[in-house]
């Protein structure tokens, strides 16, 4: 049977700045994609995401940034390929000092906001991510069908093609990126979803069919309703969801 993990970018509040309900998202989801500082996040909050995650037998992945705090790294940036890999390099680093903590492993990483777009479509940036990743040797998160399936697979990490229950996608597949996240319809994102998994396709914003893999569903901590949300597509995606 056919397994798609739920995946949730989280713990992304910063010293006394609450962001999005990791409470009541960990029990709902497979995989948490923890903010490692630089968009989000600290030393704090990083620690008691991992905890979280623990008491829920939830996985965790690194989720490194553009250093871009006031941005939320969700502004694009200039800098060089050894530059970018010591960037992504320092945050996993601190995020794995956590899960050592905790008796807790590596599960993978997934670059965020801008980062992860760079990447679909800059090579030098794709391959300052899988620099980064040859130290760890966990799998890489990414969109099908773009640099980081044909860069991360070609230097040899294992590839995790993930679908956006709360973000839109433009006609050539690529994903359009906000600075904030609207609501969302549950259902409706739950039905894109289920299709997604099952047809392996979804509708732009222009209207056109475009294809997409899904192995991992992703919900943003940061989307207004995200509870709802991820409890729809749970619900939609059962039985092809299943807790490790």
């Amino acid at each position: 049977m056919k397994t798609t993990l739920i995946n949730c970018d989280m713990g992304e509040a910063f010293g006394l700045y609450k962001m999005g309900d990791d409470e009541g998202l960990m029990p709902l989801i497979d995989v948490a994609n923890v903010a490692c500082g630089f968009h989000a996040s600290d030393f704090n909050h990083m620690r008691k995401t991992v905890r979280l995650a623990k008491q829920h037998g939830v996985k965790v992945g690194a989720h490194p940034s553009l250093p871009d705090l006031q941005g939320f790294g969700r502004r694009e940036m200039k800098i060089g390929r050894e530059e970018l890999t010591n960037c992504i390099l320092y945050q996993v680093g601190a995020l794995k000092a956590f899960l050592d903590a905790e008796g807790m492993t590596l599960n993978h990483i997934k670059p965020h906001g801008s980062l992860y777009g760079m990447a679909a479509r800059m090579e030098e940036v794709a391959n300052a991510v899988a620099d980064a990743a040859d130290v760890y040797r966990v799998p890489l998160y990414g969109m099908k069908g773009t640099l980081h399936e044909k860069v991360y697979t070609a230097r040899g990490h294992a590839f995790v093609a993930e679908y956006y229950a709360d973000l839109e996608y433009n006609a050539e597949g690529g994903l359009i990126i906000t600075r904030e996240h609207d609501a969302k319809d549950p259902a409706e994102a739950a039905a894109r979803c289920l299709r997604a998994v099952e047809e392996g396709k979804t509708r732009s914003v222009a209207g056109n069919d475009v294809s997409v893999g899904a192995d991992a569903i992703c919900v943003h901590s940061d989307t207004p309703n995200a509870v709802a949300i991820a409890i729809a597509v749970r619900n939609a995606v059962h039985p092809y969801v299943h807790r490790h």
